[in-house]
């Protein structure tokens, strides 16, 4: 997974104001990592996101984002 995809999925769930605040706060089993430190680490984004999915309960129907049409 791209980090751009990443960072979008994150706006689109938790919201621009929330999104880097989730990032930098919630740290994530089994890595014990936050979202941001996994990135850094070089860790695919898309188990970071996957991890804020079972965090936070995201259900499935949102864990690929919004439709965007066009893009």
């Amino acid at each position: 997974m791209r980090l751009t995809e990443f960072q979008q999925l994150v706006e689109d769930e938790f919201g621009p104001a929330n999104a880097g605040w989730v990032m930098d706060s919630q740290v994530l089993s089994p890595y014990n990592q936050t979202a941001n430190e996994m990135i850094e680490s070089g860790i695919d984004p898309r188990l970071a996101w996957e991890g804020l999915c079972r965090a936070y309960d995201v259900p499935e129907d949102r864990q690929l984002g919004r439709d965007r049409p066009g893009f």
